[in-house]
């Protein structure tokens, strides 16, 4: 089956979602996950963990749709999860070989980005020079192809 949820994510991280939630939600689809829900688990991971720029939200997203979908359930054994956490290098070394890494503050260096917890103002010069929504289309896209070459579990 053919998915493409990368428009729907760059349409609710330009809504105003944090890059975490667009991926995540846009997903839901196929998760089953409930919206509201799926919101709110993925609302901390926007900038990289809570605005302090670690793992990109978007990465940190793209992984949690693979637990949903492919992660071991609580009779996992030790292959289970060493083939789940291959499955979870993978798709961030794809990611790192479209962007270079997986960082948040590392993709945002050609901006004076800050750590601190007040996100910034979704304004028309935000989107313009804020280069995320690239990082969402990508992790989206990972994703579908992903899911496209390897049926869930679910």
């Amino acid at each position: 089956m053919k998915y493409n949820h990368a428009d729907k994510a760059c349409e609710l991280f330009a809504g105003g979602l944090n890059c975490a939630q667009s991926v995540f939600v846009a997903f839901t689809d196929v998760t089953g996950m409930d919206r509201d829900l799926a919101m709110r688990l993925s609302s901390s991971f926007g900038g990289g963990m809570g605005r302090m720029r670690e793992v990109c939200g978007a990465c940190s997203a793209m992984f949690m749709v693979a637990g949903v979908l492919y992660g071991p359930d609580e009779s996992f054994s030790h292959e289970d999860k060493t083939q789940h956490y291959k499955r979870i290098q993978e798709l961030a070394a794809n990611f790192k070989e479209k962007h270079g890494t997986i960082i948040c503050r590392e993709l945002l260096k050609e901006l004076s980005v800050t750590s601190t917890p007040e996100p910034e103002k979704r304004t028309e010069k935000y989107y313009k020079v804020r280069p995320c929504i690239r990082f969402v289309r990508t992790a989206a896209e990972m994703l579908d192809r992903y899911i496209s070459e390897n049926p869930a579990k679910i």
